[in-house]
């Protein structure tokens, strides 16, 4: 869930939305559609979205009794590594959020604790907790450049599709040497 943010917000921020033409009635709606610009560390270790990438924000604004609903699709595009065979990896994803950010001074906001619903200030709201939450936990903690992807052989490390089928790194030990002759066929 996004935290409050003490900070004053900059209505001119990518990913700050001004509700001050969405009436406070139930029911009242609007939309927005809008390509941002990614912001940093948007990922985990292995994946992310690159900072500044364009993140297609697909939104309904939705007036409710205590707030606005804010729903909708975010897309952009995903880099990072195979965490099998540490080939690139560029792809893209889809996202869904569906966050009530509180009026001040809302019922919601007073009986609710900080952290459980977003807050609204004055009619800006903060998107970008919700994106990152929503963003973030969707993203694989291991990606695979493809589900069966085979690795690396782990003796020399080249890519398991580079080498031939029957690859190996038997090492005999030298106590055995002499054992090992017997089984081979003389030419």
């Amino acid at each position: 869930m996004p935290k409050h943010s003490p900070s004053t917000l900059d209505p001119r921020s990518p990913l700050v939305l001004d509700t001050r033409d969405l009436p406070r009635r139930p029911g009242a709606l609007r939309t927005v559609q809008r390509v941002v610009p990614a912001p940093a560390d948007l990922g985990v270790e292995l994946i992310g979205v690159p900072e500044g990438a364009d993140l297609d924000l697909d939104l309904r604004l939705e007036s409710v009794s205590e707030g606005v609903l804010v729903s909708g699709a975010i897309t952009g595009p995903v880099r990072g590594e195979c965490g099998r065979c540490l080939r690139e990896i560029n792809d893209s994803m889809a996202v869904t959020i569906q966050e009530l950010y509180a009026y001040e001074n809302s019922t919601t906001d007073a009986t609710t604790e900080e952290d459980e619903v977003g807050r609204m200030q004055g009619d800006l709201i903060d998107l970008e907790p919700a994106l990152r939450d929503a963003l973030v936990l969707t993203l694989p903690t291991n990606p695979l450049c493809r589900e069966d992807c085979p690795g690396l052989c782990p003796e020399c490390g080249t890519h398991w599709d580079d080498l031939p089928a029957d690859h190996s790194h038997q090492q005999i030990d030298p106590r055995w040497v002499g054992l090992s002759q017997l089984t081979r066929t003389e030419e």
